[in-house]
């Protein structure tokens, strides 16, 4: 009896390392996380973090702390998937930063930008490709804090799921069971409720749009639907647990955000013809 209470601690401890593992990689790896780097002005090593996202409605700040006031920079922008023309501003020096800022964009309005710094006549640019920011609604907490707590849930009971599977063999129902509501409510139900606030629709994956998350979240959803519909007529079934815990895995390695909703302005606009 204490062997197996001390074996259901050890796979709850493993289900809690494999969600947290599986948080932190979706947060480090999501286009939203802020590109970091370094770059060598000199003997000074200047160190960088790069907005990626950020709420419509206020200018996205970009700033650099350089304390060499001989160091300037430019920022050059434009709207991403656009025929805009680069914008080249200057950088302010506030103190030790240098700073500037990128016009406020509409929900799902996208724009790239690049950074170079100056010293002694030498142009140093921060990233070799330009980094493209994301502009988004504000999701009330009311809204997104059940959201995050449901698709939490679900991971940790669909890993647990799968555990139990694995090492156990034993009737896992309850614990898929779980997984398929918490799953259901968070993300098929206030998933989209998020995107509105922050993009402007409900859903844009298949077969309207091809957003990876809204994808993902139904996919998890079908094979954890199988597995439970699967244990009611043979609870002592294992393959389909297991399965739906690896296709979890599988869709969470996918970065959260990748092809999410975004404003192509090539759509709806047409190039400007040059005059010469």
């Amino acid at each position: 009896m204490e062997n197996k209470k001390s074996k259901n601690t050890w796979l709850w401890v493993l289900a809690v390392v494999l969600t947290f593992t599986i948080v932190i990689y979706q947060r480090a790896t999501g286009p939203t996380y802020p590109t970091k780097g370094e770059v060598q002005l000199g003997t000074e090593e200047i160190g960088y973090k790069l907005l990626r996202s950020h709420n419509t409605g206020m200018d996205a700040p970009v700033e650099i702390e350089v304390e060499d006031e001989t160091v300037t920079g430019k920022l050059t922008y434009k709207r991403y998937k656009s025929y805009d023309d680069w914008t080249t501003v200057d950088m302010e020096r506030v103190g030790g930063k240098l700073q500037a800022k990128l016009p406020y964009q509409p929900p799902a309005g996208k724009i790239e930008y690049k950074i170079s710094l100056y010293k002694d006549g030498q142009e140093f640019i921060l990233t070799e490709e330009p980094v493209v920011i994301r502009f988004k609604g504000v999701v009330p907490a009311p809204v997104l804090v059940p959201h995050i707590f449901f698709m939490f849930i679900s991971m940790l009971f669909g890993m647990r799921a799968g555990l139990e599977a694995i090492f156990k063999g034993h009737d896992g129902r309850f614990f898929v069971g779980v997984t398929l509501i918490t799953l259901f409510v968070g993300g098929l139900i206030l998933g989209p409720v998020v995107q509105k606030f922050a993009f402007g629709a409900y859903w844009t994956g298949w077969p309207i749009g091809h957003d990876l998350t809204d994808n993902k979240t139904a996919f998890t959803f079908i094979f954890w639907l199988i597995a439970w519909f699967v244990l009611r007529k043979n609870p002592a079934n294992r393959v389909w647990p297991i399965v739906a815990t690896i296709m979890m895995l599988a869709v969470y390695v996918i970065p959260h955000s990748v092809m999410g909703s975004e404003i192509d302005h090539t759509k709806t606009e047409t190039p400007v013809e040059q005059t010469t």
